[in-house]
């Protein structure tokens, strides 16, 4: 076999290289820019790729007009059939990576030039808020990569990313259909390129995001190939590498779960740019342990971003036009920020809803969500604030005497009861009774009167009985929600309830059951609806109506209903412009004059702001305007 001096080597120019690897029987040399691992601006990013019949794997190589640390990466191969004594070229890791320098001279206007361009994306989110969320952050990471351009269809992407939700089969089953056709685009690639039914420059990486990504990740990757890479919730920023070990012909997998990941430094990449409502998560992960719930095992154990972060990114918003922001969460009510507390206090002073009890109990207490949250409203006056998914033990009183007091924190709280019998709350490991949850409501409505409340509900548990369903829909109208979830029960691998229960409610029953609940809850939403008839509700217009959009305008109010109104000129409350058409983005007032059980309509009286409502609705009477 022919030898070669390794330095000599380093020191030829691409092309001798080549010619050299050819003759000591060697296949294959992968190298990559260090552009690909870190910073572009040092570098000026620009590749070419060499293609000969003499030496058909792609050879990256930076261009004449730029100068770059080069590392090595993959491993010499010998040709099939050739001398096994070939030299083998383990990866080298930067920090120790053999520098080879091109003599070439960089000019100035190639300094700053921007990474190329190495794909396009398409991508589909199945699931909660949350996942929007991540889809949003993993939009900025490949942004920042190269990967500047999201295209509306899967047929013109050379990356497909799929966000998934492991909370029920039906999402799972959706999410494996959907796989199977991105699959097809790959499989037959050439075939749909040339009958015009893709149009993808190469065949699409398949790429699995997200809950089921943690879950499933095994079966997965071995589904006949289809997918390309796998990556967990708390991996995102492993991308780039994980699609780069797939131009080496391996498979990509990142599912580990982390005690501290929160993506507080990437401002996501607004999947909606002309939104006037977005989304900041605001925590990660859930510590409740719920026995039917599967998210602690998909997202891990909960942590909390810093306030400063979460404030920063609201300020983004606000400076780009963002009237509401959606705080998103797991279990969202119980962030804790200890990162800049010097003096953390001890756990045992963490305050619970009363009658409610904790799985987990809390180490060191933070700044709470109440604190968060009266920052913001102080600091962004005319924006709005929403939040979700709460889980009731965790509204202590001084939370909701801030969401009474604070005219830009909507009166709308999501709170999933699951079921109306104290035995299954046990068997689910809710922490509380049904006794528990009635005192809440009632505590939450005498301190916050006009507050609109929604709710999750399963059906179907495991050992469920007749009464025990009967006691879910007695709850359901006692309370009367304003939006309610239901949902027959699926059993989810790893829960608790698969390690000790068995599921034994058969499916037509659930179904049955699960038609039981949604006829209880249209029959009471339809009296909070009927009940905003003839008041005024603040509406943040969000767009034009579907159904008539020429005509209509739509938005939600304060509880969280969906009003509908003609879009007419009307005046703002400080007379400051005349008669004006509301636009996306403004606060009108709306007399409702009509419900449904879904929708309010009404009657535009005037533009006006959060500040200015608020003051209008507690001035006196003599104080109002006429």
């Amino acid at each position: 076999m022919a030898t070669f001096s390794f330095s000599a080597l380093l020191n030829q120019p691409p092309s001798m290289i080549c010619i050299g690897l050819l003759r000591c029987g060697c296949s294959r040399l992968s190298v990559s820019s260090s552009i690909a691992r870190h910073s572009s601006a040092q570098f000026g990013g620009v590749h070419r790729s060499f293609k000969s019949p003499i030496f058909p794997y792609p050879f990256a190589w930076p261009s004449d007009s730029c100068s770059s640390t080069l590392n090595f990466s993959g491993f010499f191969a010998p040709k099939r059939g050739g001398d096994q004594r070939a030299c083998r070229l383990v990866r080298w890791r930067s920090s120790v990576a053999t520098e080879v320098s091109v003599d070439t001279q960089v000019e100035s206007t190639h300094t700053n030039s921007p990474l190329p361009h190495k794909g396009r994306i398409y991508h589909e989110t199945y699931g909660c808020q949350m996942n929007i969320n991540d889809m949003e952050i993993v939009l900025s990471i490949m942004k920042k990569e190269g990967y500047a351009e999201v295209v509306p269809d899967p047929e013109s992407a050379e990356v497909i990313f799929i966000n998934t939700c492991a909370i029920r089969d039906n999402a799972e089953q959706k999410v494996w259909h959907r796989l199977n056709y991105f699959w097809f685009l790959k499989r037959e690639w050439k075939t749909n390129v040339s009958t015009g039914r893709a149009h993808s420059s190469c065949p699409p990486k398949i790429v699995v995001l997200g809950c089921m990504a943690e879950r499933l990740k095994d079966k997965i990757l071995d589904a006949d190939k289809m997918v390309d890479v796998v990556c967990g919730p708390d991996a995102y920023r492993d991308l780039p590498r994980l699609l780069e070990e797939v131009d080496y012909g391996q498979k990509g997998i990142n599912t580990l779960l982390s005690l501290e990941e929160t993506y507080a430094d990437i401002s996501p990449v607004r999947i909606s740019s002309n939104s006037v409502t977005a989304f900041v998560s605001i925590m990660r992960g859930c510590n409740n342990m719920c026995s039917f719930c599967i998210v602690p095992f998909t997202r891990g154990r909960e942590r909390s971003r810093p306030v400063e972060s979460i404030v920063r990114e609201v300020g983004e918003l606000w400076r780009e036009g963002v009237k509401e922001v959606m705080l998103l969460g797991q279990n969202v009510n119980s962030y804790n920020d200890v990162s800049e507390l010097s003096d953390v206090e001890h756990g045992s002073n963490w305050q619970l809803s009363e009658g409610f009890r904790s799985m987990c109990k809390v180490k060191n207490m933070g700044l709470r969500f109440s604190d968060l949250l009266d920052r913001l409203s102080l600091e962004f006056p005319e924006m709005r604030f929403r939040f979700t998914s709460p889980h009731p033990k965790d509204f202590p009183d001084d939370l909701l005497v801030l969401m009474r007091d604070r005219h830009n924190i909507c009166k709308n709280i999501h709170l999933p009861a699951q079921s109306g019998n104290t035995a299954v709350l046990e068997r689910m490991r809710r922490g509380y009774t049904r006794e528990a949850y009635l005192d809440l409501v009632q505590k939450i409505r005498s301190i916050i009167p006009d507050v609109g409340l929604s709710s999750d509900f399963i059906c179907g548990f495991c050992g469920e009985t007749e009464e025990e369903h009967a006691d879910t829909l007695s709850l359901m109208k006692a309370v009367g929600y304003d939006m309610a979830y239901m949902f027959a029960y699926s059993m989810r691998e790893k829960t608790h309830a698969h390690r000790n229960y068995v599921d034994d409610v058969p499916e037509d029953v659930k179904q049955r059951r699960l038609s039981e609940l949604i006829t209880t809850f249209r029959e009471s939403t339809g009296q909070c609806y009927d009940a905003q008839v003839g008041t005024v509700q603040l509406v943040l217009v969000e767009g034009p109506n579907k159904r008539s959009p020429e005509n209509e305008l739509m938005g939600k109010s304060d509880r969280g209903h969906k009003v509908i109104f003609v879009n007419e000129s009307v005046k703002h409350t400080s007379d400051a412009d005349g008669l004006k058409k509301p636009e996306v983005g403004d606060f009108v007032e709306v007399r409702i004059l009509t419900s449904s059980r879904a929708s309010l309509f009404g009657k535009a009286l005037a533009r006006t702001t959060l500040s200015a409502f608020h003051r209008e609705k507690t001035a006196s009477p003599s104080e109002r305007i006429p």
